[in-house]
């Protein structure tokens, strides 16, 4: 069973057993399914288990021992499931309920200890951009959200993922602390009669969504897209199918009634008449009146229900990986937060876009010297958008406060670890390289710090190329010989600053690549 996190690519035209691991607020769940050479994913078998981690993590910032056990239990037997199956790469991602814990290092030891498995931490940002990407995947041409505003929402055990669509572009992601195990714990609602219960989780989700009104503006939504079981649940209740294969679509009327009625029922009494688990039917209440507060909010006639979920969004990545096929959608979504974190900080945007050209077109030419891919030329374009943005604390040693300004923000569609590196990234494109004495360099990985080095390298050549914000310089070609750069500049470039500029910081360049840049007007 290999989980190697680097990309693998198929071999022989034989399809690749793949899997996802989702460890959530209220269940640990498992895709299993094999990815086809031209990228098609085939679904072999789902399994779903309800572990409540959340509880303890909501109630107390603990995982509780107990719950522990019996996720370890889950993931041992999916473990055993994986080598059936002879499952190629495995991602395993756990949310919420883990991330929030005081003891989340300890868990996840556990789980490496007990069963191989090497669990990510993902954070909001990550799980709403997987799950759009499933959500986009599967829509088809059923709905043209190119044209119309659309609301993509996740209610989890945990928290409620708001994800807003423009042109068919995220332009708004928020995670909000409103989940069905999360308000229970909270609002202690369990020994209440269960219309009580439905009166004041309905007053803490509007409260909650009267500080988010001016973020989202949610009057000006057009398509409900809702995801998760609780979702599905209502819809084969209160719905119709709808469109491509397992879309549902339920009308506000429809879902206000099925709510209505639901919240008259205690949860032991919605488990026996509608034959579903307890545990479910106790989460359902919470979960369907969250999704019914948002719908009103937009004031839109029907809520469209989606079949797939950030598992299969995670089979996604999977799929491109092994096939090595690229996401334009991911890659616009990161592009497009990074631009507005830029704009944020008010820098130079032009200055930094010049910049960001010049380092992706050294990369391209040097290719052969550094092995890197198409996900490591993201990176160091998002660093060089993003390297100056230190300026907005002060412009001395800024390098240093562009790293911390980085390191703590959320660029949608990178994980943290891509972050701590475009981190590190900006913060050496000037002054120094690193140094053992950086102690936030030394305790990356070892390839971390090599991706960092040959990236950094290269964006401090480009920064020095790009000149003053005054004089934009205007890059011709590039030409290798031998072991040097020549770089071909269009006429009445200074290159008497330029030159002067690459001797500061051109010595990583050589150190990492073995080549000196030399610059020359065409």
């Amino acid at each position: 069973m290999a989980q190697a996190p680097s990309a693998m690519t198929m071999s022989g035209g034989k399809a690749c057993p793949v899997a996802a691991i989702d460890i959530g607020a209220h269940a640990v769940r498992m895709v299993v399914a094999q990815v086809f050479p031209d990228g098609r994913i085939e679904v072999l078998e789902r399994f779903h288990r309800p572990v409540r981690l959340g509880q303890d993590t909501f109630s107390h910032g603990r995982l509780g021992s107990e719950a522990m056990r019996a996720a370890l239990g889950v993931l041992r037997d999916f473990r055993n499931t994986l080598q059936l199956f002879q499952v190629q790469r495995v991602r395993a991602v756990a949310t919420s309920a883990v991330r929030e814990a005081m003891n989340a290092d300890t868990f996840l030891d556990r789980i490496y200890l007990a069963t191989g498995l090497n669990v990510e931490i993902i954070g909001p940002s990550e799980e709403s951009r997987l799950t759009v990407s499933a959500v986009l995947h599967a829509l088809g041409e059923q709905l043209d959200i190119r044209r119309d505003k659309t609301l993509i929402v996740e209610v989890g055990g945990g928290g409620t993922l708001l994800t807003v669509l423009e042109g068919g572009e995220i332009v708004v992601s928020e995670s909000l602390r409103l989940g069905s195990i999360r308000i229970q714990e909270l609002l202690n609602t369990t020994e209440e009669p269960p219309e009580r219960s439905a009166e004041l989780v309905r007053h803490h989700v509007a409260n909650t969504l009267s500080m988010m009104e001016g973020t989202l503006n949610l009057q000006e939504v057009k398509i409900f897209i809702a995801v998760g079981g609780d979702a599905r649940l209502a819809a084969k209740w209160a719905g119709r199918a709808e469109g491509a294969e397992g879309w549902w679509v339920i009308e506000t009327p429809a879902f206000d009634k099925l709510v209505r009625r639901l919240q008259k029922l205690s949860p032991q009494q919605i488990s026996r008449r509608h034959g579903i688990p307890f545990t479910q039917a106790e989460m359902l209440g919470p979960a369907l009146l969250i999704y019914q507060i948002l719908l009103h909010a937009a004031d839109v006639p029907q809520m469209w229900v989606s079949p797939v979920s950030m598992r299969d969004g995670l089979l996604l990545e999977l799929a491109r990986e092994v096939t090595g096929q690229e996401d334009e959608t991911v890659y616009r979504g990161v592009i497009h937060s990074t631009l507005a974190i830029a704009q944020k900080y008010r820098i130079d945007l032009e200055h930094a876009q010049q910049v960001a050209e010049m380092a992706c077109r050294l990369f391209d030419q040097l290719k052969a010297d550094h092995g890197l891919g198409a996900r490591h030329r993201l990176l160091l374009r998002v660093a060089a958008l993003l390297h100056e943005i230190g300026i907005f604390v002060s412009p001395q040693a800024y390098h240093k406060h562009s790293y911390y300004l980085v390191l703590n923000s959320e660029i949608f569609g990178l994980n943290r670890d891509e972050i701590v590196v475009v981190a590190h990234i900006a913060r050496y494109h000037r002054r120094s390289g690193p140094k053992p004495t950086h102690l936030e360099y030394m305790s990356l990985p070892r390839e971390k710090r090599v991706v960092v080095n040959k990236l950094a390298a290269l964006l401090r050549v480009a920064d020095a190329l790009a000149g003053s914000h005054l004089q934009p310089i205007h890059l011709e070609r590039i030409q290798r010989e031998g072991d040097e750069l020549i770089v071909w500049v269009a006429p009445g470039a200074d290159l008497l600053l330029i030159r002067r500029s690459l001797a500061m910081v051109g010595d990583m360049l050589e150190d990492i690549y073995g080549l000196r840049v030399r610059v020359e007007e065409s």
